[in-house]
Order: C-alpha cells, then sequence, then structure tokens
C-alpha cells in the first residue's frame, strides 16, 4: 500500500517564462526549481518522524514557536512560495473587483493609497521577508511585512490573520534581473496580480469567519 504524502511540491501554475517582462524565465526557474524546492525538501526532512507529519500546515503555524527553528524557517518557506506563486499570473493587469474591491476602499481609503502601503512595505522590510495583505479575526484588511519565511499565520507573527496577496521580497525573487533594484520589482509586481485568486482567497477567509 502506498503510502500518501500529506505535503506535496505543488506544480508552477504557469510556465517559467509566463511572467516575463515582469519577471524573467531565469529567475522563475532558479526561484521555484532550487529555493522552493528546498525549503520543500528540508522542511519534509524537518517534521520526519513527528507528529507535524500528519498535522495540517496551519495547525504547525499556529504551534510554531514549539518547534524547532528548521520547522520555521522551511514550513514557511514551503508554504510562503506556493502562496507567491498562486497570486501571479500572466497579464494580471488592473484592480481587483467586487467585494474585495470594496473593502479596500473602505480599508484604505483607495486601490492606490493601498498599493502604496503594500509596496512600502515591501521597500522598508530590512533585509530579506515577505509583505502581505491579510485580514483578522474581525474581518479587517491589513498590512504587514514579515522578515525571513515568517507569515501572518504563525503565532510568533506582529501580527496575525488569514493571508490574502503576498509579494516576496528576498533578492533571489528579483536580484537577476532588477539587481539591488528592489523598489523597481516592487513596481513591476503589480502587472501580474491574479485578483481574481485574491478575491476567491477573500471569500474564502470570510466564511471562515462566519462573516457575511
Amino acid at each position: 500500500m502506498k503510502t500518501q504524502i500529506k505535503f506535496e511540491f505543488q506544480p508552477l501554475p504557469y510556465s517559467y517564462d509566463a511572467l516575463e517582462p515582469f519577471i524573467d524565465k531565469m529567475t522563475v526557474e532558479i526561484h521555484y526549481s532550487k529555493h522552493h524546492k528546498a525549503y520543500y525538501d528540508n522542511f519534509i526532512n524537518a517534521i520526519k518522524g513527528t507528529e507535524m507529519e500528519s498535522m495540517d500546515i496551519k495547525d504547525i503555524f499556529r504551534n510554531i514557536s514549539k518547534y524547532p527553528v528548521a520547522v520555521r524557517n522551511n514550513s514557511g518557506g514551503y508554504f510562503n512560495h506556493t502562496f507567491y506563486w498562486e497570486n501571479m499570473k500572466a497579464h494580471g493587469r488592473g484592480q481587483p473587483t467586487g467585494k474585495l474591491s470594496d473593502a479596500i476602499t473602505k480599508s484604505f481609503t483607495s486601490f492606490d493609497e493601498f498599493k502604496k502601503q503594500f509596496s512600502d512595505a515591501g521597500k522598508t522590510r530590512f533585509g530579506s521577508g515577505w509583505a502581505w495583505l491579510f485580514l483578522d479575526d474581525k474581518g479587517n484588511l491589513f498590512i504587514c511585512s514579515t522578515p525571513n519565511q515568517d507569515n501572518p499565520l504563525m503565532d510568533i507573527a506582529e501580527k496575525k490573520g488569514i493571508p490574502l496577496l503576498t509579494m516576496d521580497v528576498w533578492e533571489h525573487a528579483y536580484y537577476l534581473k532588477y539587481q539591488n533594484k528592489r523598489p523597481d520589482y516592487i513596481d513591476a509586481f503589480w502587472n501580474i496580480v491574479n485578483w481574481e485568486e485574491v478575491a476567491r482567497r477573500y471569500e474564502t477567509a470570510l466564511k471562515s469567519l462566519n462573516i457575511k
């Protein structure tokens, strides 16, 4: 009987060159097949033979302070990258619509102001990390950044919530094309956001909180 693999290394949802010219083919290929894959492999090794093998990853995050640093870093690297790939797509220009658009305007006064605050979260993250849009347990939208491979689902996060959108601001996410010009990469990111996926996450998050 074949053993079921609970955690899988998901296929990239598009070709390596799909995000060009905003993120180049070589960056996507190296980022996904080397960096992301290494986090996945190290995560699987870190939880091997432990209770975490049968846990949901969100339950691992809720108790991450109890686990070794290798679990924190590599579970985050595995999850964050999967989340990142899925919230981008080719020709993703535009803005959110419907309930998500209304919520962004309500929380940040306008879409442009939201873009500015989210971009600033990425630009001002010292060292390596991530920018996030997330929903708190009361259904409010927030923006934050996290260091290294942390995310808002972890019990050690300064601000906690359900992630909706993320942007990787580790140098390996942009250095081949943009070198040290992180702001240029961040500006380009808005051309490939998959707003349909972010809206789906928002609806799912609201339902999980029993918010209509």
